[in-house]
């Protein structure tokens, strides 16, 4: 089977690029190749390269640097994966797109479930809700993965960046009251290399919108304090963690307070079990 990944430089591309060896041939291309940002050239190298999956792990992740840049947000998160659908239909093959937490408003008490009403609250989640949209408009075969605070041992994320600074700084401020589940890319990789086998087996459930996140729950602040405890470990220095309200830590675009997302649905139609996030965690560290 050709196997198509959109992105090649980003977290879960790269955790995909491990975790999906051998399942089929693998075309993994970055922006110079696939540029999301120019949506309609697209469709010629799609056409070419035929593929009978379309995976894209390709994104517009800067949550603040969107409010100043929404158009080039929603060229990548909504214009691009429109044309991967269209495209993807046109092939008859199925398209597997990453989505997130922050198409919710966090205002809910429980997990966020699939049937919950979005209400983004700036531009970088307004952009993916539109891309879900346009995927779901296109009406082909297609899983959308909503997925939550991604980190992994590649690019930027909350994981190197806390490993860094808890090293450098005698004292670190990290919000208490944001809370989610810290996802690791090779969970996702993992678990999408699952549903492709489960597709490939002719044992798949209901295409459509699906959660996929670590089980669990911390905040910010409890995700430091495990990576401090690992750093802890292997005997290196580390910096005293104190909590702080979101209102301490103000920054362009609003976050969700509440990022839990409940994946039920997908170990209910698909048959993928999740690990829980500080299991995730340390075997993302070794």
């Amino acid at each position: 089977m050709k196997i198509l990944v959109c992105g090649r430089n980003g977290q879960v591309a790269q955790a995909l690029q491990v975790h999906l060896a051998g399942l089929g041939e693998l075309h993994v291309l970055g922006r110079e190749q696939l540029d999301l940002a120019a949506p309609e050239a697209l469709r010629a190298p799609l056409r070419r390269l035929a593929p009978e999956l379309i995976i894209n792990a390709a994104a517009y992740t800067a949550v603040d640097q969107a409010e100043q840049e929404p158009e080039l947000a929603f060229a990548i998160n909504a214009d691009g994966p429109r044309v991967l659908a269209e495209e993807a239909k046109r092939l008859g093959a199925p398209l597997i797109h990453f989505s997130t937490d922050y198409v919710f408003d966090g205002g809910k008490t429980t997990p966020y479930n699939e049937d919950d009403a979005p209400s983004p609250l700036g531009v970088y989640g307004h952009s993916k809700l539109a891309g879900e949209q346009a995927i779901v408009a296109v009406a082909g075969k297609h899983l959308i993965l909503r997925t939550s605070w991604v980190y992994s041992r590649y690019g930027r994320n909350f994981l190197l960046t806390m490993q860094r600074l808890l090293q450098e700084q005698p004292q670190l401020r990290v919000v208490d009251d944001q809370v989610g589940a810290p996802t690791w890319a090779g969970t996702l990789a993992t678990s999408t290399r699952s549903l492709i086998e489960r597709w490939q087996a002719g044992q798949a459930g209901a295409w459509g919108i699906y959660h996929l996140a670590a089980q669990g729950e911390t905040s910010w602040f409890g995700f430091a304090q495990a990576i401090a405890e690992q750093l802890k470990a292997q005997g290196l220095p580390c910096a005293e963690l104190l909590p702080i309200p979101s209102s301490e830590y103000p920054t362009p675009a609003r976050r969700p307070l509440n990022s839990r997302l409940d994946c039920t649905r997908l170990a209910r139609e698909w048959q993928v079990n999740l690990p829980h996030w500080q299991q995730a965690l340390i075997d993302c560290l070794k």
